[in-house]
């Protein structure tokens, strides 16, 4: 048993986004294993996609409520779950960057939640959708979510790609919206909408960060009730008393306001070195 003990403990030390990507990877595969046995012992359907993905009737919904999310850690194939992962993995440590863990986790819940919602109601009424039958999975609401919610955070940062240089997180989002809009004729209309159901998320999620703190506590609470630490926003900082002693916490939300402002027009980058280390230690827990 040392090895799975061994596998447990490896777990715990990663990074929320890593943890995230891990469940995923491991119920992908044991989604294959049920279709192998399916096939073998001629069952009808696949166990985990039939009791865990997400489909438009509300009624049923009432019977398994667990779906709404559930379905977001589903994936029909492996360039499927490729793309999410990878996605996930880049975006959400930059998310990381900015915001904590727990935040990152409601971001994303709530990512699924909303693709899920917007899914069901455009497939109850659309008359376009009202009679294809469709069932929804994947982690695509949840990644989406998280992308559009940093980009919207610090929309002129910009990530670097290989082959076409630096590109700002405002246009990878606006593109990646646009694709959806446009894909939904083509097929999985379904997904797309799931998307920008995330998406739309993401971006309240931002715009209203402030109004929806309480939210966000209340969810943190659930998850843990021996933390009741004030909510972090910013790079976390292992010298905060220190910093609390020498200037009032509204100066210092202020700076922190003025530094992140700066990032937002013109990019990280442009930082001095005491900005960064300012920023680095004004939000560590």
């Amino acid at each position: 048993m040392n090895w799975l003990t061994h596998l447990y403990q490896n777990y715990l030390s990663r990074s929320i986004v890593e943890k995230i990507i891990i469940i995923n990877v491991v119920v992908f595969i044991l989604t294959y294993l049920f279709n192998t046995l399916s096939f073998l012992f001629q069952i009808d359907g696949n166990f985990i996609v039939n009791w865990f993905s997400l489909q438009p009737d509300f009624e049923l919904l009432l019977y398994r409520p667990w779906t709404i999310i559930s379905y977001g850690f589903l994936h029909v194939g492996f360039f499927h779950i490729l793309f999410n992962m990878l996605v996930l993995y880049y975006f959400g440590n930059l998310f990381l960057d900015f915001f904590n863990h727990k935040q990152f986790l409601v971001y994303f819940l709530l990512g699924i939640m909303g693709g899920g919602f917007v899914y069901m109601i455009s497939y109850n009424y659309l008359p376009g959708l009202k009679t294809q039958e469709s069932l929804l999975l994947g982690a695509s609401a949840g990644v989406m979510a998280v992308v559009i919610g940093i980009s919207s955070y610090i929309p002129h940062y910009s990530m670097r790609f290989r082959f076409i240089g630096n590109v700002k997180l405002l246009y990878i989002a606006v593109v990646l919206v646009v694709l959806d809009v446009v894909q939904i004729p083509t097929g999985n209309a379904g997904g797309h909408l799931a998307h920008l159901g995330g998406s739309l998320i993401g971006l309240t999620m931002t715009k209203y960060f402030d109004q929806g703190l309480g939210l966000i506590r209340w969810v943190e609470q659930l998850m843990s009730k021996r933390e009741k630490k004030p909510l972090k926003t910013v790079y976390k900082n292992s010298q905060k008393k220190a910093y609390q002693k020498r200037e009032t916490k509204s100066e210092e939300q202020h700076r922190i306001d003025s530094i992140l402002d700066k990032i937002s027009k013109s990019g990280y980058d442009t930082l001095t070195k005491e900005e960064k280390d300012y920023l680095f230690n004004a939000g560590k827990k």
